[in-house]
């Protein structure tokens, strides 16, 4: 996956840094989620719920053309979205 940082958005969250915004999109376990609102319907943004390596949940906001990924918006979990992930996480391993 290639990431498009040639114009870094300015409301990146200061305590990550883009290494680890790609890790929560290499993250086996990731959520890649499509908003069902017309609000997303005339430019589509996608949300990325992953892990980096380091174990630091992120939450992403992203527009893709199949080959290049552009994040929009990132920012470290909320205690909500890490029960959420660990939740589908556990789903998703659990036989």
């Amino acid at each position: 996956m290639e990431f498009d940082w040639s114009n870094v958005p300015s409301n990146l969250h200061s305590s990550l840094m883009s290494k680890e915004i790609e890790e929560s999109f290499e993250d086996p376990f990731a959520l890649r989620v499509l908003p069902d609102s017309p609000r997303f319907s005339v430019q589509a943004r996608f949300f990325n719920l992953g892990m980096t390596a380091g174990g630091v949940g992120v939450v992403s906001v992203y527009r893709t053309n199949g080959k290049q990924v552009r994040v929009l918006y990132a920012r470290p979990f909320e205690p909500e979205e890490r029960f959420f992930y660990q939740r589908k996480m556990d789903q998703t391993l659990s036989p």
